[in-house]
């Protein structure tokens, strides 16, 4: 292994913890013969391609060409440790030192031609593929003896750089996988009536889960990117086309295996280590464990759905026609089981309860807009999820660039009369021009689906919101530190006009602003993250977790925050 030194950076940054650098080749060795020889270094994915790099620099890696072939490759990128989805969290933000590529054009050489040089950025220097519960049973003793910190990573798919590693050693739980279907789960210790499950390990991502589901013929309940790992999807709130009708992600999950900080292999569901079961399905994930697989409640068949895709030209007044017509409908078409994604120019709509009839009435104010502005329309329906999956993904989001969200969660009360209206109307258009257009509308909510308030942590505003409103911005790949700073500030006031109308309401923490005012009552509101930060306590008492705008949150690892 070779010997490292600590950046200055990372040395400030690190004050209380211990760095890695710091470490004895001694303890290296050690820890990597209990974790079978897993412990590996954290190399910055296009570290190949130059010639030139700064201090510290992992060595290794892919070839460049292959990089560069598949920089903006979703699944390739989640398949490399030193990727992420989006770029700036592979690199230190506050000193503008990375390894990227053109995101545009991977094979232009200003990106990494002499006198360029590619820097470890916050790409973890060391990293475990956990494979066991030992694995990370062994990582936590390792960090209470050293005070190294550590990090967890999945599929990188983080908008908040919450999975980033700047100091730390890294828990890659990417390679946790298998999935199982059971017709009649009983969760550990519980009794009665079993349901379709499936369980599934914590590196498992959308995709492959919907690629078993459909062998079986049946339907998991998630997301709308292929790539976003089913655990932290599930474990901050999990949103989809059909949450509607099946609730969120938090609301299926029925029992979790768990590695805690304290170094226990536990079970959590409602029957056993409750508060544990609680937290986890709202709280987040990095933050009360290595979860190392979960059991998700299924539906045991295909689902039927009929869905409009549309795709119209971007103008002021197709925008404010659009705005206007979701607003004046958007209730109605939740309670009639409508779910789907809004943006300024390819949308979708889905609906799995309603027939081709039913649905085309529901939605001609929508189609007669259409029709009239020269939107290109498609009608279909599908006997099973996996079509409607791949017509979902015609909404392109880019990976291997740089970006950032914010978002609101907008409550009916800003629905139920003409004023109220013509507010949300007027905030919404003003967040799609202070996002350029790049603002949406997704009515993946639970409005509809009955539960009781208070069984999971996330924020209570998901119960009463009829939409999940976000803004999407991006900035080029060699953006100074101050344009950087400029494309956090743009996505966040883009948001304003909405929190400004539903003050007390709140934002989806996997997909909201990285610099969130007041994060903990935006995320949970008050009352839970006060219970959360119990839970974080009781089974992480020396906070060896650690991660931004976490539950919790001591910012070890934050100095490359701008």
């Amino acid at each position: 292994m070779l010997s490292l030194a600590l950046p200055l950076l990372a040395a400030a940054t690190l004050a209380r913890a211990r760095s890695p650098y710091d470490i004895p080749q001694t303890e290296w060795d050690a820890l990597n013969s209990t974790v079978g020889g897993r412990l590996a270094y954290g190399v910055p994915l296009a570290r190949t391609c130059f010639q030139e790099v700064g201090p510290n620099v992992t060595e290794g890696g892919l070839d460049c060409a292959t990089v560069q072939a598949n920089y903006g490759v979703d699944v390739f990128r989640i398949s490399q440790f030193g990727a992420m989805s989006r770029t700036q969290w592979e690199t230190c933000q506050k000193t503008a030192q990375g390894c990227l590529l053109d995101s545009d054009n991977p094979t232009d050489p200003i990106a990494f031609s002499p006198p360029k040089k590619c820097y470890q950025g916050s790409v973890a220097p060391y990293y475990i593929s956990v494979r066991t519960p030992q694995d990370a049973i062994n990582a936590f003793s390792f960090s209470k003896r050293t005070s190294v910190p550590l990090s967890i990573m999945n599929t990188g798919h983080d908008f908040a750089g919450r999975s980033s590693g700047l100091g730390t050693l890294a828990l890659w739980t990417h390679n946790l996988k298998g999935i199982t279907y059971a017709p009649n789960f009983v969760p550990d210790k519980c009794s009665g009536a079993g349901i379709p499950a499936m369980t599934y390990g914590a590196g498992e991502y959308l995709e492959s889960i919907y690629e078993f589901a459909d062998a079986n013929g049946i339907t998991f309940i998630g997301g709308s990117h292929r790539t976003v790992g089913a655990a932290g999807w599930t474990m901050g709130g999990g949103h989809s086309v059909f949450t509607n009708t099946y609730g969120l992600g938090v609301d299926r999950v029925r029992q979790f295996r768990i590695v805690t900080p304290d170094g226990q292999y536990r079970t959590a569901n409602e029957c056993q280590n409750q508060d544990l079961f609680w937290a986890l399905r709202g709280g987040g994930g990095g933050t009360f464990g290595v979860v190392i697989e979960m059991t998700s409640e299924v539906v045991p068949k295909p689902i039927p759905t009929v869905s409009l895709l549309w795709t119209m030209a971007f103008t002021p007044e197709n925008l404010a026609r659009l705005v206007n017509i979701t607003v004046e409908n958007s209730v109605r078409w939740t309670e009639e089981g409508w779910g789907g994604y809004i943006l300024a120019t390819t949308s979708i709509l889905a609906n799995p309860r309603l027939n081709a009839t039913a649905a085309a009435a529901s939605l001609k104010p929508l189609t007669d807009f259409l029709q009239a502005s020269g939107a290109q329309t498609q009608w279909n329906n599908f006997g099973t999820f996996p079509p409607l999956f791949d017509a979902i993904l015609n909404i392109k989001i880019p990976v291997g660039a740089n970006g950032a969200v914010s978002s609101r969660l907008i409550p009916k009360s800003l629905f139920v009369n003409a004023t109220n209206r013509k507010k949300l109307y007027d905030a919404t258009m003003d967040t799609f021009t202070l996002a350029s257009g790049g603002g949406a509308i997704f009515l993946t909510t639970p409005y509809s689906y009955p539960v009781k308030q208070g069984s999971t942590s996330i924020t209570p505003a998901w119960r009463d919101a009829i939409w999940h409103a976000v803004v999407i911005q991006g900035w080029n790949w060699n953006a100074t530190i101050a344009e950087a700073k400029q494309g956090y500030t743009t996505t966040s006031a883009a948001a304003d006009p909405l929190r400004k109308i539903a003050p007390g309401s709140g934002a989806y923490l996997n997909e909201a602003d990285v610099y969130e005012p007041n994060a903990p009552v935006s995320f949970w509101g008050t009352p839970n993250y006060a219970r959360l930060l119990r839970v974080k306590k009781k089974y992480d008492p020396s906070a060896l977790l650690d991660c931004w705008n976490c539950v919790g949150t001591k910012e070890k690892t934050a100095a490359c925050y701008l």
